[in-house]
Order: structure tokens, then C-alpha cells, then sequence
């Protein structure tokens, strides 16, 4: 006699097709899996959050940690009807939700959590905002990316890849770059290779200047990254002149402790004006 429930639960399982507005690209490598999840440091957090889980093939290694407090974010519905057939027992842990969009201080109480996941290309960047935005919530991001989205979040300074979100990510994190994964373990198979990084939450998170004009010089500096800081910054110094070893440089060649120092000289500049 047929199991209508293991049927019904086979047909549903069968049902999960990548979508490409999504950016869905479903990793079907089980030793790739493993070595992901195994980066994870979990003396960093037992609270972690997984985006985009699609068919659960991270899952599965991360529900065997048991003293993991694992929540499952996927905004695909077939793919949740899917983990919901798939783990019955694990339902109130899987959310219909848009990592983007939530407050993330509902899963834990406002408890930190770590970020784990194969993160969809079209929203990897976003994500990463997300992550520096709510850098006190999370001591620990695992994730694979496009790799060179991967590459550039890693990347130091003084080559062309280095960008904004590389120095306010490094900022506050410490962050390396694992392993490169190629498009054949995917479905459907992307046309680039991804890049696993992982990032951990410095232990000093005071930079030491104002955080809010840090970002304001960076995002100005990089979005005329052409140009001298003398020239792109003229709008925040007002006219003064940068020392020297600021002027005739451009942003990519500046690390984030450099950064920090100019933060602090236009903050006096500014002052100075009111």
C-alpha cells in the first residue's frame, strides 16, 4: 500500500526548481558542504542564522552540531515547503522571510548570532551591508560568494579591487579568504566561480574617530576613485588643504587605519568651521 504522506513529501521534494530572479543556484556537493560549515567557529556564537537555504544541503551538516541554535532563512517558498517536508520536527526554525527586510533582533532576542550561507549573487553585496550595519549583532559571517565579490572583500590595499565595502568591512572584522569553488558543483551552474570567506569580528571596535563621517569619507573617496583625495574630499574639506601624505593619494592606496587618521583630520576641519 502506498505512504500518501512519504508520497506527498517526495513530490513536494521534487518540486524545488532554481530560480533565476533569485539568483538561485543550488550547491550540490556534499564534501563542499562539510568544508564550509567546518570553517565555522562556534565558540564565536552557538546562535547562527543560515540565508538561503534552498534544498538544505548546508543544513544537513549544520543540524548535525547539536549545540548549534539554528535558525533557517529562505524567502522561496517551494524551497521552504521543501525543508519543512524535509525536517517536520524543525518547522518554528524555518522562516518565509527576506533577510534584507527583518529585524534582526527577533531571532535571538537580541542576542548575537553568526551568519552562515551560499549567499544568492544578486543580493551577496547587500547582505555584506547588512552584516556592517549590525556589526555588534554579529561576531562571524561563513559565507560563499561570487568570487570576485569574495576577492574584493579580502582584498588590501593598493589594488583595484579594494573598495568601499572592503574597508568598512575591515573595519571591524578580520577577514580570509578559505577555499575557491568551481561553477561545475552547482545547479544550474553559474557562469563564475565562487569564493568562500569568513569573517571574524575584531575584539577592539572602536576605531577611534567618528564612524559616521569614516563612512561618509570612504563612500566619497571610492565613488571618484579617479581622482586625488585632495580633490575627491574638497566638498568635506571645505577648501583646506590635506597634509601631504593624504592629498596626492587616492583611496585605494589608503588602509583603514590611514582612513581613520583622515577621518580625524576633516572632523578638526570641519569644527574648525563652525
Amino acid at each position: 500500500m502506498v505512504n500518501i504522506f512519504l508520497l506527498r513529501k517526495e513530490i513536494a521534494m521534487s518540486n524545488v526548481r532554481p530560480k533565476k530572479h533569485l539568483g538561485q543556484h543550488f550547491l550540490n556537493d556534499k564534501g563542499i558542504a562539510k568544508q564550509i560549515v567546518d570553517s565555522l567557529v562556534i565558540s564565536q556564537s552557538k546562535n547562527v542564522v543560515e540565508i538561503g537555504s534552498g534544498m538544505g544541503v548546508l543544513t544537513d551538516f549544520l543540524f548535525e552540531i547539536e549545540e548549534l541554535n539554528l535558525h533557517l532563512i529562505e524567502i522561496d517558498k517551494e524551497s521552504v515547503d521543501f525543508l519543512k517536508n524535509k525536517w517536520p520536527y524543525k518547522q518554528d526554525v524555518i522562516h518565509s522571510v527576506d533577510f534584507l527586510k527583518i529585524n534582526l533582533n527577533d531571532f535571538f532576542k537580541g542576542e548575537q548570532f553568526s551568519i552562515i550561507g551560499n549567499f544568492p549573487y544578486n543580493i551577496s553585496s547587500q547582505i555584506l551591508f547588512r552584516v556592517y550595519e549590525n556589526y555588534e549583532l554579529i561576531p562571524q559571517l561563513v559565507g560563499m560568494f561570487q568570487k570576485e565579490v569574495a576577492e574584493r572583500i579580502a582584498a588590501k590595499p593598493g589594488g583595484k579591487i579594494y573598495g568601499i565595502l572592503s574597508v568598512l568591512l575591515q573595519a571591524y572584522y578580520d577577514i580570509e579568504y578559505l577555499f575557491t569553488v568551481n561553477e561545475n558543483v552547482f545547479t544550474p551552474p553559474p557562469k563564475v566561480k565562487s569564493g568562500v570567506i569568513r569573517l571574524i569580528r575584531k575584539k577592539e571596535l572602536n576605531l577611534g574617530c567618528n564612524e559616521k563621517l569614516f563612512k561618509q569619507v570612504i563612500k566619497q573617496g571610492f565613488n571618484q576613485r579617479r581622482k586625488v583625495l585632495r580633490n575627491s574630499l574638497k566638498g568635506l574639506t571645505q577648501g583646506e588643504t590635506l597634509p601631504d601624505k593624504f592629498a596626492t593619494e587616492r583611496p585605494e592606496q589608503l588602509s583603514v587605519k590611514e582612513f581613520v587618521e583622515l577621518t580625524n583630520i576633516i572632523e578638526k576641519i570641519i569644527k574648525s568651521k563652525l
